[in-house]
């Protein structure tokens, strides 16, 4: 199994190959590499843990090309990463959803203004032991297991038919966007949630916590599951159309409901005004693709990155 970093390393390097000739040995123009190098400078991005692996793939890509700028990628949550990015600490947030009232109030004090730049597609994927043999939940069983106060602690207990089996809970931490989307969608509110479950802003920890218990249930990122497609089983969500398994095709199509999702990227309109954070904006969008394919991820739609980069033009003002 391939950590976060690790997937994000190879992901970049497959990037960077495939989209600069000159830095992977297939020549160049002198002069494209000359004004390339004439960039320079620090993006600070922080965010979103989700997202993290796209902006390492295209930050890596695009260092390949401009070697004098330096894109630093941090993951504190998506909430964590509107509070730097509000504070005027970094350029650019990660978020797997979009941004809260709150947030964008401690913007507007701060005197940030920004846009969000749609960057893929996710599906967030609710999975089980691979020795479980449910293979289908309906949004109301999930509720009944992650609602607020819900007390159910054995698979038995969510329907009749299901297994006699412990169930052992495990989900993102309360600061991650992932975690708001999901209780949003299944429980009717963002943040309201059971708690007696193992929180952890890291993807890979979920992933053993499910590996290693039979009864083991927990929910993130699609990206994670085709990353493992052995070690765990993603469950079909009904969401009242009948049972549909989270994929790529699914979720690019919208039938995968309600769980498929966009994923953002939040940039200032002081970084668009930097060359060198112009410039990483444009890269990002236009090897978009390239970027959500090695990072296993879902690629825009042709809509959607037409709207994004309209979005960074709109920044330049």
């Amino acid at each position: 199994m391939l950590s976060l970093t690790n997937r994000s390393r190879l992901a970049a390097a497959a990037v960077g190959c495939s989209l600069s000739l000159a830095a992977c040995g297939g020549g160049g123009d002198g002069e494209e590499v000359s004004g390339a190098a004439k960039l320079a400078g620090t993006i600070q991005i922080d965010g979103s843990s989700t997202v993290a692996p796209l902006s390492e793939a295209a930050a890596e890509g695009f260092q390949e090309e401009h070697k004098d700028v330096n894109v630093v990628v941090g993951t504190s949550g998506t909430g964590g990463g509107f509070e730097k990015f509000c504070a005027g600490e970094t350029d650019i947030s990660d978020a797997s959803r979009p941004i809260k009232d709150k947030e964008i109030a401690a913007c507007k004090a701060k005197g940030i203004t920004y846009e969000e730049i749609t960057v893929a597609n996710d599906g967030l994927a609710v999975v089980v032991n691979k020795d479980n043999p449910i293979t289908c939940l309906t949004v109301a069983q999930l509720k009944k297991i992650w609602e607020p106060g819900s007390t159910v602690a054995n698979f038995k207990e969510v329907d009749p038919s299901f297994p006699d089996l412990p169930l052992k809970l495990f989900g993102p931490g309360t600061d991650s966007g992932t975690f708001d989307y999901f209780t949003g969608e299944i429980n009717g509110k963002e943040g309201a949630s059971r708690t007696d479950y193992q929180p952890s802003e890291d993807d890979n920890v979920i992933v053993k916590g499910v590996q290693g218990v039979k009864g083991g249930l927990g929910y993130f990122g699609l990206s994670y599951v085709e990353e493992n497609p052995d070690a765990l089983k993603a469950v079909a969500i009904d969401g009242g159309s009948g049972c549909v398994k989270p994929s790529t095709e699914t979720v690019l199509d919208g039938t995968y409901k309600p769980l498929g999702r966009p994923l953002f990227i939040y940039a200032s309109t002081k970084t668009v005004q930097r060359p060198e954070g112009k410039a990483f904006l444009e890269y990002y969008v236009e090897n978009s693709d390239d970027i959500a394919k090695q990072a296993l991820y879902v690629p825009m739609s042709d809509k959607q990155k037409a709207e994004s980069a309209a979005k960074i033009t709109k920044l330049q003002g």
